[in-house]
């Protein structure tokens, strides 16, 4: 047997993300935003469903699901992927949560991403375009609210199956979205749910409606970028910004 030496080489910039079982979106999306950033993924169970209920049982399962991220990785930020889920279970106890399965400095989601991005760009009146039913979305705009930001304009397609709101075309969420701010009086809109395929519509209903347009995976991936200090690319006024 012969034994050999090695040099070791360094690795860039990493991140983690909890994904929910059912998101086929996000992964993509956020790698086509991050770059050159590696970004490691672990899975947690969810429900088919969309209701509060099933949305809170997820916090069960968060520590498990940080937990199996690599353990060589030195994560500069863990984030969890669902709008609708840390409305519900609240980010402070998502970053707890977490935490009891990986040590990381900072843990965000889309909710914190969101809030941050709204005070970058000074948005205090969002119109909201959410794929979920109104129940669901009622604890993101109470959440909001409670943070100085008023969602006066809510739009749905009321959906409470999550294998639906992936096949949602693009066309759809732009005639929607036009629709809702329709002589709104709002600062910006959001385009809420990581499932959601929103980046190919940012750019255009940015033109049209002349207001920053946000989505999900947009927010969460300007705010992972904000907390590694990465480089991050891609659709909308937010990530043209420059600086925190």
């Amino acid at each position: 047997m012969t034994v050999y030496a090695y040099d070791s080489v360094t690795v860039g910039p990493s991140l983690g993300l909890v994904v929910l079982q059912s998101d086929e979106t996000i992964e993509g999306e956020l790698r086509s935003l991050l770059g050159d950033a590696q970004v490691y993924v672990s899975r947690v169970p969810s429900d088919l469903r969309v209701t509060r209920e099933t949305l809170a049982e997820m916090a069960a399962h968060l520590g498990t699901a940080a937990s199996l991220l690599p353990p060589g990785a030195d994560l500069a930020a863990v984030a969890y992927g669902c709008t609708s889920g840390a409305a519900q279970i609240g980010p402070e106890q998502i970053a707890r949560l977490v935490r009891q399965g990986r040590q990381v400095a900072d843990v965000t989601d889309p909710v914190s991403a969101l809030i941050a991005a709204c005070r970058q760009l000074g948005i205090r009146r969002l119109a909201l375009l959410s794929p979920y039913i109104a129940a669901v979305s009622d604890q993101l705009r109470t959440v909001l609210a409670a943070q100085g930001i008023e969602t006066p304009v809510f739009g749905t397609f009321a959906q409470s199956e999550e294998a639906k709101v992936v096949r949602i075309a693009p066309t759809a969420i732009i005639d929607a979205a036009l629709d809702l701010c329709a002589n709104a009086d709002v600062d910006g809109v959001f385009l809420s749910c990581t499932n959601l395929r929103t980046l190919p519509v940012i750019d255009g209903l940015e033109a049209t409606l002349g207001l920053p347009v946000l989505s999900s995976n947009l927010v969460l991936a300007w705010h992972m970028a904000q907390l590694a200090r990465v480089p991050v690319a891609g659709p909308g006024r937010l990530l043209k910004m420059d600086g925190p």
